[in-house]
């Protein structure tokens, strides 16, 4: 990956991530919304936003729905923010990563009792 894929993807990582957070007004989106990493393809066409959300695990998807029935504004709000000349079409993932930490930290502490 180059520098300039990775400046790309940390700067739509911020801008996403300000944009759910103060700029989208569903009531879908309840709990917590994190936007841990951005990957975007080398040509710039698409990128695949990691989205982590602390909620209950049945409200995740409605918190997703309700971001990617977003996906059209965050993208138009993209092209004010971001100085490129290409917005890439940007693809919604659940990133699960802190929930396996979680579990794992979980069965640690059960092996450990006296920790």
């Amino acid at each position: 990956m180059t520098r300039r894929i990775d400046r790309i993807n940390g700067l739509l990582r911020q801008e996403i991530s300000d944009l759910i957070s103060k700029d989208l007004n569903d009531p879908r989106l309840g709990g917590v919304v994190s936007v841990t990493y951005v990957d975007t393809s080398v040509d710039l066409s698409h990128a695949r936003v990691h989205v982590s959300v602390f909620a209950q695990q049945d409200e995740k998807e409605t918190v997703l729905n309700g971001i990617r029935s977003a996906l059209g504004f965050i993208r138009r709000e993209l092209r004010g923010r971001l100085r490129l000349r290409h917005i890439p079409m940007l693809e919604l993932v659940l990133d699960e990563s802190l929930d396996e930490a979680s579990h794992i930290y979980g069965l640690i502490d059960q092996a450990n009792p006296t920790g």
